[in-house]
């Protein structure tokens, strides 16, 4: 889990983090410090270690994941705290979002209260933007919508796929709706839906996708969502039939015979764990059992924002990968120009 203050805006502080949950069990998973993590434009994403395969972990096949099921508030406020890296300027279960008015008080904001800008799914690793100014919050809102209006990218995420794109980029549109199936909050695709269905719920989603490098029969895919729908980029890359390694909810309704894939229907597919296939198990030296906890490899690495001033040129945060993020791109071969 990782912590960013970003510098004042007129007396207001604007918070942006790191946060990687895993949704398989209760409380909260997280990635630990590490370098190369900036404001600056210049920094770029790359994966860590050497070119040669990785061997088996043992326990650990997923480094980078700090359990933290076991600490107190108190505890997990310090683990915030010793992950700033720039600063300027509800009782219950024990989540990140809890625990933020201990934060706020421990980066000495006094009174103001930290409030959750702009955040990705549950499951996703990366950037999260706080502000402890309700002024500035708004205003970054604001510029998030007007942004999305105008189909100007803000957010840039970096996914792994089991599969790789028939194109090497284009646009992913598609029609979506939530649906409450056996106790659990589903999205849907809605072919052709009509005029009833947009008045029911049933939104359009547009996101852009960039392969980055293929190998091993995955890719490392860049994604910019330009709408904002829960698991739009997993439904999306789905739709592409390339689900995101790690994703436990949708992978499901990408079925396969004789090599050729194909979508089944989403309507009666219950989620179920992702089942790499053996070839690569081994390239990923993962036991079948370990890979049933691969986490979502969906990673939130950049954010757009406006100057902090008047008259300052836009900003961006970038975020470095998770380590076993990092690690599966080394087992798999796929390096980032």
């Amino acid at each position: 889990m990782r912590t960013v203050l970003a510098r004042e805006m007129g007396g207001c502080n604007v918070l942006g983090r790191i946060w990687g949950v895993w949704r398989r069990r209760p409380g909260v998973r997280a990635v630990p410090k590490a370098p190369g993590f900036g404001t600056e434009a210049g920094h770029r994403l790359r994966p860590r270690g050497s070119s040669k395969r990785s061997r088996p972990l043992g326990g650990q096949p997923f480094p980078g994941l700090l359990q933290l099921e076991n600490l107190s508030r108190e505890e997990l406020v310090d683990v915030l705290r010793a992950a700033v890296v720039d600063q300027k300027g509800k009782p219950g279960e024990l989540t990140l979002f809890s625990v933020l008015p201990e934060l706020s008080q421990s980066l000495g904001l006094g009174d103001q209260e930290l409030q959750v800008v702009q955040a990705s799914g549950k499951e996703t690793s990366g950037l999260v933007l706080l502000s402890s100014c309700p002024q500035t919050a708004s205003r970054l809102q604001k510029f998030f919508i007007h942004s999305r209006r105008a189909q100007r990218p803000t957010a840039t995420y970096c996914a792994v796929t089991d599969g790789i794109p028939a194109t090497s980029e284009g646009k992913i549109q598609a029609a979506l709706k939530l649906e409450h199936v056996d106790g659990v909050d589903l999205v849907i695709p809605v072919k052709s839906p009509s005029r009833k269905d947009f008045q029911e719920g049933v939104k359009r989603t547009l996101s852009h996708f960039r392969v980055v490098a293929m190998g091993s029969g995955c890719a490392l895919v860049q994604l910019q969502p330009l709408t904002v729908f829960p698991s739009q980029l997993q439904v999306h890359m789905v739709l592409q039939l390339c689900p995101v390694l790690g994703d436990h909810t949708y992978s499901a309704r990408v079925g396969t015979v004789l090599g050729q894939r194909f979508l089944l229907p989403a309507e009666s597919t219950k989620p179920q764990r992702q089942v790499p296939d053996e070839a690569l198990l081994r390239r990923l030296c993962l036991t079948p059992s370990q890979a049933a906890q691969l986490p979502l490899h969906l990673h939130l690495h950049c954010l757009h924002l406006p100057g902090m001033r008047p008259g300052e040129a836009p900003m961006k945060l970038l975020a470095p990968l998770p380590s076993y993020f990092s690690r599966t791109l080394q087992c798999l071969g796929l390096h980032q120009q």
